[in-house]
């Protein structure tokens, strides 16, 4: 048998992709372990892929739940810092934030086939097997999943030395209200999303447009971050800027760039509980 370390590490990737949400993730593996441990595991040829298999249909059930729940508002996933040396899970298989966002337009199952072909490479006949679905109905569920993502492919971009300059002349850019530089960093596409969570009310949602992202986000600074300590971070291998009131973490925000290297969405995470963690 492997070490469970080791395999809690390889499941929680499959659980977070699905959820969005570190603490459900770690909820869904633990019940998961107890239920292995009670059964006759000699009974069980291979380990790995029957808690794969069970951690993917106890984090669509999870997902069910949660959406149901969920109110009509803009709820963002949980962010997890990528550059980090040690950790307890395999940072290279997190999916990048933007494509964890996009993701939501899907329903729970496309997502999950989605995820698996896609990210894990797994083929028809295995996800089948794991969703209980027949091979057409996975190869449908894909179709309709790229359909709705306009084909676009959950490519783990890397966060780099370009992308920390251009957060850098953008914190700079903010500091001094030069609201001309900000407007040329900005894509004519760049929208903002942001997530409050249950305890805090955000200013607004969703912006969209050069001239209302830059209105909202320079007030934003001057009103509630301009005495904040801000550092430079890669969270979901996407650039982001998280800002600090002493050690106690207020607003992490992801930036999403073009090729052109123009910021295209910015991700305002200020819901308390999704900043535990970071």
């Amino acid at each position: 048998m492997d070490d469970w370390k080791v395999l809690d590490k390889k499941l929680f990737p499959y659980a977070y992709n699905i959820l969005g949400n570190i603490d459900d993730s770690q909820d869904v593996i633990q019940d998961v372990w107890i239920r292995y441990n009670e059964k006759d595991l000699g009974s069980i040829s291979n380990q790995k892929a029957y808690l794969v298999k069970a951690v993917i249909n106890q984090a669509i059930n999870q997902k069910k739940k949660n959406d149901r729940e969920r109110q009509k508002k803009i709820i963002l996933p949980e962010p997890i810092v990528t550059n980090q040396g040690e950790q307890k899970i395999e940072l290279e298989e997190i999916l990048n934030y933007s494509l964890l966002v996009l993701l939501d337009a899907l329903n729970v199952k496309e997502r999950a086939v989605f995820l698996l072909k896609e990210a894990f490479d797994y083929e028809h006949d295995d996800i089948a097997e794991i969703l209980a679905i027949s091979v057409e109905n996975s190869r449908q569920l894909l179709t309709r999943a790229k359909k709705k993502l306009k084909l676009r492919k959950p490519d783990v971009v890397t966060s780099t030395t370009k992308d920390s300059t251009q957060l850098e002349k953008y914190v700079e850019a903010i500091r001094k209200g030069d609201v001309n530089s900000l407007e040329q960093m900005l894509s004519d596409e760049v929208q903002v999303l942001a997530d409050a969570g249950n305890k805090l009310k955000a200013i607004a949602q969703l912006t969209s447009g050069i001239k209302d992202t830059v209105k909202l986000m320079t007030y934003v600074f001057e009103c509630y971050q301009k005495d904040l300590d801000i550092k430079i971070e890669e969270i979901n291998h996407q650039p982001a800027l998280l800002f600090y009131r002493g050690t106690t973490l207020i607003n992490c925000q992801i930036f999403e760039l073009n090729p052109e290297r123009k910021v295209i969405r910015i991700f305002s995470v200020v819901d308390p509980d999704k900043l535990l963690n970071i």
